[in-house]
């Protein structure tokens, strides 16, 4: 039996050098030197951070009826790790910043703003009494109104299933009084999940159309 050639090792290797690797399209696990740069930038407390966070979003018109989901935005753990070094008070160093990312899994996290509307606004019209005949009158929406509008994540058209989910009202205040003005929902996942180069957030309200946002992964830190 004659010895291989080294061409044919060689062959080989660059066979198995190209078969597709699977990776995440953007940055996850972060080094050390990610989490330092990601720490930085929202030490900067300029417009640096927002810049970022305007590439990680997308913004929606208004319809002519139903809620307005006004933005959708998909934060990677780089994204994370700056916005949560930006909301830190007082002394807040590089190793600390290192030590909060350890302390669990690197996540995803997507965040809708839903805003009311005229023709879904803060009121709503219901029978004043038990009986069908019993005048109508306004009352207010309830606070957790958000929990009738389904969001989903998706990759190839497969559901990416989230590690925690909620929703929380927002408010317009003047002195003594406040009146509901929308909501902030926000969905957590895990990172690992995401290895495609795209990802959809898929967004039903209760009335109105539907939003969709596709969100390139590969042009995401």
């Amino acid at each position: 039996m004659s010895p291989a050639r080294p061409g044919h090792f060689v062959s080989l290797l660059v066979a198995l050098l190209i078969l597709p690797q699977a990776s995440t399209a953007f940055d996850t696990p972060l080094s050390e030197t990610a989490v330092r740069e990601a720490y930085f930038l929202g030490q900067r407390h300029d417009d640096s951070l927002g810049q970022l966070l305007t590439r990680h979003s997308q913004y929606f018109q208004q319809t002519e009826t139903g809620p307005y989901i006004q933005s959708v935005s998909f934060l990677t753990p780089y994204a994370l790790v700056a916005l949560n070094s930006s909301q830190q008070v007082g002394t807040y160093s590089a190793q600390q910043a290192q030590i909060d990312h350890d302390k669990g899994p690197e996540m995803v996290r997507v965040v809708a703003q839903i805003l009311l509307t005229d023709s879904y606004g803060p009121y709503v019209v219901r029978s004043t009494g038990s009986d069908s005949n019993s005048p109508k009158g306004f009352t207010p929406r309830p606070s957790d109104f958000w929990r009738d509008f389904r969001l989903r994540t998706l990759q190839n058209d497969e559901l990416v299933i989230p590690g925690s989910a909620k929703g929380e009202p927002t408010f317009h205040c003047e002195e003594s009084s406040c009146i509901l003005t929308g909501a902030t929902l926000t969905f957590e996942y895990p990172a690992d999940p995401f290895k495609e180069d795209s990802a959809v957030v898929q967004i039903d309200p209760p009335e109105g159309s539907s939003v969709s946002a596709e969100f390139d992964l590969s042009r995401l830190r």
